[in-house]
């Protein structure tokens, strides 16, 4: 499987979410572990997008936005949220 980054999910995010301080290195890896496994994923919300989110640390996940084209996976953009904004998260 082929992942492509669209110039909104590479322009500057990385750079922003180090700017602000964010505690998890956010990486491409990180986007495509995401994706891969997440915990979380909703089809239905924005067809034919799909969001994948998963806990990075203690208080925030990542949703990660993306779309199936055969077998091309195109990452639409990511953001970091509040755990509990979306869904609920699973407590260890």
């Amino acid at each position: 499987m082929k992942f492509v980054f669209t110039k909104h999910a590479t322009f500057d995010k990385f750079a922003i979410l180090k700017k602000h301080k964010f505690k998890t290195p956010v990486t491409k890896r990180l986007i495509k572990e995401i994706i891969l496994n997440p915990e979380h994923a909703d089809e239905e919300s924005d067809k034919p997008n799909i969001i994948a989110s998963k806990s990075i640390d203690v208080n925030h996940i990542l949703r990660v936005v993306y779309r199936k084209e055969f077998d091309i996976i195109r990452v639409i953009t990511f953001y970091p949220a509040e755990k509990g904004r979306y869904y609920e998260t699973k407590t260890n």
